[in-house]
């Protein structure tokens, strides 16, 4: 098993590579380019999952962006942003205080489906060691396809949340669910390090297995605390420099990529993000989605915003 505390540099991993797109507009132009390419499998009733925040949360993707996308993007027009319940009791436990919180943080321009709200559907976890299904909210069934629209930043329990963290905990019911992953003989929060890595894991493979190729993932490197937005006005302030936006049909690519890009900048830039993911063992939601065959950890970065160039993560991030 793979030592989640540790990093493994690029050119020690093995495999096939898969394309990761990169801009470095932070906007939701940028969504919209990075998006545009990563789509071709977005169809019919279509869900777009993303972290829609504690109140007043100031790291959060700006919804203000997100309500130009779906008016802007022809093909997002009747998409419909979709959540669960906390596991935690606080603002987002039920789903009464969930939809005020949603209009405090500006989603109120548009229908949030909070998708535990009429309970729960089980779907299985192919060739799990932890679980043999997860539970999510029973709406999830209910869409062709999921568009995964990413805050990447630090966590406090898991290292970092990306796409696998978004999906895997994120559409994970918030009592059954929620639960399983995170419950421990009798302590709500019992489960860390690499069990919980791998837990949240398994939870997004059952994701994304259902939806097949009918799933797609954009993760925007902005305000990049070490808090999870989770945490709300309580977040560590941000000490890592904004980067861009990255795009992948690959999960696992998509997540790496950002992650290399963190260890790509300077020393004073990345210390906070990185001992935060290798303190809570972050790098086995990596690990472990390459060993269930969710993607691959190697790839090719290209450059939207010059001609589909392909960069070095040393590229990307320079003088940021």
């Amino acid at each position: 098993m793979s030592d989640g505390s540790k990093y493994i540099p690029y050119e020690s991993r093995t495999g096939a590579e898969s394309v990761v797109y990169f801009t470095r507009d932070l906007s939701a132009e940028g969504i919209k380019k990075a998006y545009e390419r990563v789509n071709q499998n977005i169809t019919g009733k279509i869900a777009i999952k993303l972290h829609t925040g504690e109140p007043k949360g100031p790291n959060i993707i700006p919804s203000s962006w997100v309500k130009e996308v779906l008016e802007t993007e022809e093909s997002l027009k009747n998409a419909t942003i979709v959540e669960t319940n906390t596991f935690y009791k606080g603002d987002r436990y039920t789903t009464e205080d969930h939809r005020k919180t949603l209009s405090v943080n500006g989603w109120d321009f548009t229908t949030v489906d909070i998708m535990d709200e009429d309970g729960t559907i089980t779907l299985p976890v192919k060739g799990g060691k932890w679980f043999k299904e997860m539970s999510h909210g029973s709406h999830m069934t209910g869409y062709d396809s999921m568009f995964v629209l990413t805050h990447f930043k630090g966590h406090t329990m898991g290292g970092f949340g990306g796409s696998n963290k978004n999906i895997g905990i994120g559409c994970a019911d918030g009592r059954v669910g929620k639960m399983w992953i995170h419950a421990k003989d009798g302590n709500d929060w019992g489960v860390n390090t690499e069990e919980l890595m791998e837990k949240i894991t398994e939870s997004t493979k059952a994701t994304i297995d259902y939806f097949g190729k009918h799933i797609t993932y954009v993760n925007v490197m902005r305000n990049m605390s070490v808090s999870c937005d989770c945490e709300g006005v309580e977040a560590m302030p941000v000490v890592t420099p904004d980067v861009g936006i990255l795009a992948s049909t690959d999960i696992l690519a998509v997540d790496q990529a950002c992650v290399d890009l963190i260890y790509a900048m300077t020393e004073d830039e990345h210390r906070d993000m990185i001992e935060r993911i290798e303190t809570r063992h972050g790098h086995r939601q990596l690990s472990y989605m390459k060993e269930l065959g969710m993607g691959n950890d190697r790839y090719k970065l290209i450059d939207i915003d010059n001609g589909d160039v392909e960069i070095s993560r040393a590229d990307a991030v320079k003088n940021l």
